[in-house]
């Protein structure tokens, strides 16, 4: 039996390449993101593949929006296999004195409450039917904090702890979860982070090679594809040019 997908922020980087991958191993996938126009692009491409694409077009920061979205689903919603909670980004890279309100609550609302938001109406449909995997991408940000990642770095050390806090409810009803934690990838979340200052977010890259999208993608892909009694926990992907938050060697 086809299995279902739901991969939030699938409209760039981890979560396309992630959909991409996902498609590839036979999912039928819903596909969830703020851009509408990259969305339809993406949902026509991934159907052209002979993937079966539903996609969802909202901001995963208004409960309300995922809640309707949520609910036009119908009664898919009790049947998703996999959910994988990629959306998450950093807005800022400010020391905690000169942080901006803003940016605090875009991170909080994106990076942990869009997750809760989502899970919560995902896992009764788990919990009914005693299987299920939810994978959270989280961060080598969620492992130790670095200067001016102060609020970033708490949202991630957020979901590592949900990440835990899940494994340790879910685990009577035979629901895997697994947490993703990349260094530094090459997308679009430096340009976020610095505002669409591109000069700024492809000096966070000069030196080295940074891992790519399509690395995370590939071992979300390994982490889905385990046999029924293993369960990748927590898998820490680094660039080999990088050993920690702080420290990477440049040439």
């Amino acid at each position: 039996m086809q299995k279902t997908a739901l991969v939030t922020g699938a409209t760039s980087g981890i979560g396309q390449a992630t959909a991409f991958q996902l498609s590839k191993m036979g999912y039928e996938l819903i596909i969830t993101g703020r851009r509408a126009e990259r969305l339809a692009a993406l949902s026509a491409e991934l159907a052209e593949q002979g993937t079966s694409c539903t996609s969802l077009c909202f901001d995963i920061q208004k409960k309300e929006a995922v809640d309707q979205a949520m609910d036009e689903l119908g009664e898919r919603l009790q049947q998703i296999d996999l959910l994988v909670n990629n959306a998450g980004l950093a807005a800022t890279a400010e020391p905690i004195q000169s942080g901006d309100w803003n940016d605090w609550e875009r991170m909080i609302d994106t990076n942990v409450k869009g997750l809760l938001t989502i899970s919560r109406r995902i896992i009764p449909g788990m919990i009914e039917r005693r299987s299920g995997h939810i994978v959270n991408v989280s961060s080598i940000a969620g492992k130790e904090a670095y200067a001016n990642g102060n609020v970033y770095c708490a949202t991630k050390h957020a979901v590592e702890a949900l990440t835990k806090g899940m494994r340790i409810d879910l685990l009577p009803y035979g629901i895997k979860v697994s947490s993703i934690s990349p260094g530094m990838v090459d997308t679009e979340f430096s340009l976020v982070r610095y505002h669409g200052d591109q000069q700024k977010a492809d000096a966070v890259y000069q030196g080295l090679t940074p891992l790519a999208a399509e690395d995370i993608a590939e071992a979300i892909a390994f982490m889905v594809s385990r046999p029924p009694h293993v369960n990748v926990n927590d898998l820490l992907l680094m660039p080999t040019a990088q050993a920690s938050a702080v420290y990477s060697h440049r040439e």
